[in-house]
């Protein structure tokens, strides 16, 4: 029998969704930085500036990216899991492909990424992102079992009988 109360769905894809609308507003915000600069310091600087920018952090992650795949294989070859490891090369991948890019958002956005000092502070944000998002995952997929968010435990309810579980609530069996 329903209860009455309505169902609501769970929130999914919130990081998603602020990665998606920050890549739809980077052209637009690097136009009006990249305009913005242009006025202050000329073309020609600004144009140079823009290829220095390019050709450092190229070099920084081509060497930040053998630096990460060395620690990657001696994870490997040591037989422990390469969470770090992992995180620190996904970062240092997305750092090289925004240091690439024309633009100065871009540029310090990717640096922030790539550059060794900064990189353990994004390492834990992106964890925390992603355990978050398999956290929200591991709800729907329990929602989907019991019509409920979250974990799912069949126990014995002291004084009310056994806790069986059916389609969308659980119903009390009485003694």
């Amino acid at each position: 029998m329903s209860t009455g109360t309505p169902t609501t769905r769970p929130r999914r894809g919130g990081a998603l969704r602020w990665v998606l609308a920050l890549l739809l507003a980077l052209p637009l915000i690097e136009i009006v930085v990249l305009v913005a600069v242009g006025r202050a310091i000329g073309l020609w600087w600004t144009l140079g500036l823009i290829v220095v920018m390019a050709l450092a952090g190229t070099w920084l992650a081509r060497r930040e990216s053998g630096r990460t795949w060395r620690a990657l294989q001696q994870a490997l070859d040591s037989g422990r899991m390469p969470a770090d490891e992992v995180t620190d090369a996904i970062l240092v991948t997305v750092g090289a492909v925004l240091l690439v890019l024309p633009g100065f958002v871009s540029d310090v956005l990717g640096l922030l990424l790539v550059a060794p000092f900064t990189r353990p502070l994004a390492r834990r944000l992106l964890q925390v992102i992603v355990a978050r998002q398999a956290l929200g995952a591991a709800g729907v997929a329990g929602a989907g079992r019991s019509g409920r968010t979250g974990p799912t435990r069949r126990t014995d309810a002291p004084g009310r009988g056994q806790v069986i579980e059916a389609a969308g609530r659980a119903q009390h069996g009485g003694p």
